[in-house]
């Protein structure tokens, strides 16, 4: 990095993370493909463009949020072979492709595709030994990753806020997970969905945590009025630090209308072999009773909004990644250049830019190349220098003293709508009832051991399972809909039977079910239901 102060900073920050799913009885279970998606398009090819630059000495910076559940995944035994034999399976599936089309016009994205999974296999089974948590762990030992966390589950917490002991477990839990694996705690937290409400600075806090992350309006709309916007941190009367999304840099990334990932020579998410050849040609990657599925091979380019896709061309896409990404760098010069003379004295403005991680290579293919080349490039100049909100604290710390935020989310409408709405907010009484019903045992059973204790913390884990804000975004999304419904549904029942179990000693259902249940939601192998404790 260069030594002189420059123009300003930027801090692009990654947000990792999938709902927890892990069926045991149903090794096809098609909802545990987001995960292999993921690795596959996303996780693997970040790593692999993040150890490029390790290898040429090319400095950058990125925070990467691991959300536990993920990191609960990608640690699984069970869900990494499965991982494994999906990879195999695609490259079969490529194989076969590949002397299909031969001759013609996909001969080219077929090759280009089996060679894509034959490589992200043998990074992921040799190089990585599947262990990916790992990989990021080294990469932010040699410098170029600042790791932080999220909730448990994935819990919203601004509707949860009436109830304090379910918001500190979502802490306590993701902070507890965070140290097992890394060794220490985490500085920073994304709060799922920005989901920021009054008071709940002071839990992160407690728990030890420094900094977190809001969508732009909970920064803006403040009291007192920031006087630097967005563009640095303030503290909250709780003593966080938070930092407000820089609208124009995210904005330019991530839309599809607006910005890059709508570019005609990219690749086109929703195009995808699965819904275009006979479930015999796809074999085990055909969806249930032979319908379509995602397979992964996807031939075709955006082209633009019409039906008449054109193939897929990776020389050029490449190209436009490198275009975009010399064409980001400018921009953000010219857009901090233009803040940092708006602003009087002060430190450097920075631009902090969130986005979930899985938008790069999973919903935009080309985003590692895109990263790759931004780092690149910004290795070449001394105006702007990428950072992390933590080194940012370090050189600093002051900010622009003190701000109280206010209730504010992302999306739609921005104030938490598309997780309380017509589709979903019949959730929310029976979770409030569950976690004033987990309070209450974890306050009267609070020496709890053996069978009682065990019973204790998987009910814990069901209602933080249940608590997860993906439940309620796949509802009002309408996509994978009645899976949410009945995810959330069999968490709260499962609960219900447990909390009956010690309250009353109303029996289980049968012998072996809550082996068979701690065996499916084995996640979080420390938790100690005392974390529901009243404060």
């Amino acid at each position: 990095m260069n030594a002189h102060q420059p123009t300003g900073f930027v801090a692009l920050v990654l947000h990792a993370h999938l709902p927890f799913v892990r069926h045991v009885a149903h090794s096809d279970a098609l909802e545990e493909r987001w995960l292999f998606e993921a690795v596959a398009e996303c996780y693997v090819p970040l790593l692999a463009m993040l150890e490029r630059l390790e290898a040429e000495g090319i400095p950058f910076r990125l925070t990467l949020s691991l959300s536990p559940t993920l990191m609960a995944m990608l640690d699984d035994p069970l869900l990494r072979s499965r991982c494994r034999r999906h990879l195999e399976a695609v490259i079969d599936l490529a194989d076969r492709e590949v002397a299909r089309a031969a001759g013609g016009p996909e001969a080219l994205p077929a090759h280009f595709h089996r060679h894509h999974y034959r490589w992200v296999r043998r990074l992921y089974v040799e190089r990585y030994q599947q262990d990916l948590v790992e990989a990021f762990h080294r990469l932010a030992k040699a410098g170029y990753l600042e790791l932080i966390t999220c909730s448990a589950t994935h819990g919203f917490l601004p509707l949860f806020q009436h109830q304090p002991t379910s918001v500190r477990a979502q802490v306590l839990v993701a902070v507890e997970e965070f140290r097992r694996r890394f060794g220490h705690p985490p500085r920073g937290f994304w709060l799922p969905e920005c989901g920021y409400f009054p008071g709940v600075d002071r839990i992160l806090r407690d728990a030890g945590v420094q900094f977190c992350f809001l969508e732009t309006h909970g920064i803006t709309h403040a009291r007192p009025a920031p006087p630097r916007g967005c563009f640095c941190h303030g503290w909250t009367p709780g003593g966080l630090a938070v930092f407000g999304r820089d609208v124009p840099s995210s904005r330019q990334v991530w839309s599809a209308t607006e910005g890059y990932p709508g570019d005609p020579w990219y690749r086109e998410f929703h195009w995808d072999i699965g819904f275009h050849r006979p479930a015999e040609h796809l074999g085990s990657l055909a969806g249930p009773s032979g319908s379509g599925a995602f397979t992964g091979l996807k031939y075709w380019r955006v082209t633009g909004p019409t039906h008449q896709k054109a193939y897929y061309d990776r020389h050029r896409a490449e190209e436009t990644a490198a275009r975009h990404a010399a064409h980001f760098l400018h921009r953000m010069q010219h857009h901090l250049a233009v803040v940092a003379g708006l602003l009087d004295g002060g430190p450097p403005p920075v631009a902090v830019a969130p986005y979930d991680a899985e938008l790069f290579g999973h919903w935009w293919f080309e985003g590692p190349i895109f990263l790759e080349h931004l780092a690149r490039l910004a290795a070449r100049q001394s105006e702007i220098r990428f950072i992390t909100p933590g080194d940012y604290l370090d050189l600093y710390p002051w900010g622009q003293g003190p701000v109280e935020p206010t209730f504010s989310s992302w999306g739609e409408m921005g104030y938490a709508d598309y997780w309380c709405c017509t589709e979903n907010h019949w959730v929310y009484r029976p979770l409030h009832q569950a976690g004033r019903r987990m309070a209450h045992m974890a306050r009267r059973f609070s020496q709890a051991r053996g069978p009682v204790q065990e019973a204790l913390n998987q009910a814990a884990r069901e209602l933080l399972l249940a608590q997860s804000s993906d439940w309620t975004f796949l509802m009002r999304a309408g996509t994978a809909a009645e899976y949410a419904r009945r995810r959330l549904t069999q968490h709260l029942e499962r609960f219900a039977a447990l909390a009956s179990h010690v309250e009353e000693g109303s029996p289980l259902p049968d012998d072996g079910w809550l082996s068979a249940v701690q065996e499916e939601d084995n996640l979080f192998p420390t938790l100690q239901y005392q974390v529901f404790h009243p404060v």
